[in-house]
């Protein structure tokens, strides 16, 4: 019985016509996905990749992401085109945080439009901000060249540092084993304005172009983070000179107030309708429930100002009292070495800080042949 074998193969040309299809779709495939990559925020492209050719720096502050000083600095890094520059700082202002960490509690992380720099606001403390930056959890990279905090306004000079959100943060990179700077300028009430952060700003590219430099080298201080005070008139400095942490701090002055905190906020929402009408029902709102509180403890508040007006109360009373803290602008006499009298002189005060104080004069020559050395082949340049 002869067996008949049926041809099943298709003509060549549907085959080619087939074909022609499959490969407009693949290109299709192809054009449609590099569309929905470039459309894509250029955070999630550029976090994970910095640009390896150029050094990358990390940059903080204490006042938080808006301040003037902080955007003149980043403004002129990248006028300079020499670096890659990553922003993370607080959302708001953290100047006298300290080295306080977010311990337990969420913290929240915006990107941030900010020129050509990839900048994050965090809702922490500037401790937060260089801690999570550092961590690899934020970004994929594992150190920066150098963390800058800055530029900040006032002093962080002598025991400043112990309340200063900027030198902690500065500290915490230099813990987290990465080289930091500090930057703040000496501002002076109703006399300097933003055009001097401009110039400090300014002033600070050629010391931090020489620490990078220097850090690539493996010649750059690595025992200690250089806090460094601009003084108030940043185009008339006297130089940049090697000074000791001194021992002076802005005064504290505590002072009773009244109940009502702050006066001028009645006065303006006053002339604010609508946000007066929703913060008085949320007044309504807290106070029926503070009454909730107040009758399930049996127990009665009252607002003074001070002890020594309040007097005396009986067991069911609980006293509440107002005070606010104020820093005063005074200076004293001091050796000229130290850092607040330098910066008053008209000189950028450049102060090592260590994290041990046992080898600090080591720090200090070393640190001193490195200005030296340092600016004058930038100036060279």
């Amino acid at each position: 019985m002869a067996t008949s074998v049926k041809n099943n193969s298709l003509p060549p040309s549907l085959i080619s016509n087939l074909n022609q299809v499959l490969l407009s779709r693949q290109q299709h495939t192809i054009d449609h996905q590099s569309t929905n990559s470039s459309s894509l925020p250029s955070h999630s492209r550029n976090v994970d990749e910095p640009d390896c050719s150029k050094p990358l720096l990390l940059i903080t502050n204490c006042e938080g992401i808006d301040s003037p000083g902080l955007i003149f600095l980043v403004q002129a890094l990248l006028s300079d085109a020499r670096f890659t520059l990553h922003v993370c700082a607080p959302q708001s202002d953290k100047s006298v945080a300290g080295h306080s960490l977010t311990v337990q509690e969420t913290v929240a992380v915006c990107l941030v439009e900010m020129s050509s720099a990839t900048a994050f606001e965090v809702s922490g403390t500037p401790v937060d901000c260089v801690s999570l930056a550092l961590s690899g959890a934020l970004f994929s990279w594992s150190k920066p060249v150098l963390v800058i905090s800055g530029i900040n306004r006032g002093s962080s000079c002598g025991r400043n540092m112990f309340y200063s959100g900027a030198v902690a943060a500065a500290r915490e990179a230099l813990i987290c084993g990465v080289p930091s700077l500090c930057l703040s300028f000496d501002w002076k009430k109703d006399v300097s304005g933003e055009s001097d952060l401009k110039n400090a700003a300014d002033l600070c590219l050629p010391l931090i172009s020489a620490a990078v430099r220097d850090i690539e080298r493996g010649k750059f201080p690595e025992s200690c983070l250089l806090n460094i005070e601009i003084p108030s008139s940043p185009l008339a400095n006297k130089g940049f000179k090697l000074t000791r942490q001194s021992l002076w701090r802005s005064p504290l002055s505590w002072k009773a107030v009244s109940a009502n905190r702050h006066p001028a906020a009645g006065q303006y929402l006053s002339n604010q309708q609508s946000l007066g009408i929703k913060l008085a029902q949320l007044s309504r709102d807290a106070s029926a429930a503070g009454a909730a509180r107040r009758l399930n403890s049996h127990r009665k508040n009252v607002e003074i100002e001070s002890v020594g007006i309040a007097g005396k109360f009986n067991g069911q009373q609980t006293a509440k009292k107002y005070f606010r803290l104020e820093l005063l602008e005074e200076t004293e006499k001091a050796d000229d070495n130290l850092d607040f009298k330098a910066v008053e002189d008209g000189y950028v005060a450049v102060t090592p800080l260590s994290l041990s104080s046992t080898d600090q004069s080591k720090i200090e020559t070393e640190v001193s042949s490195w200005i030296s050395a340092a600016l004058g082949r930038e100036q060279r340049n």
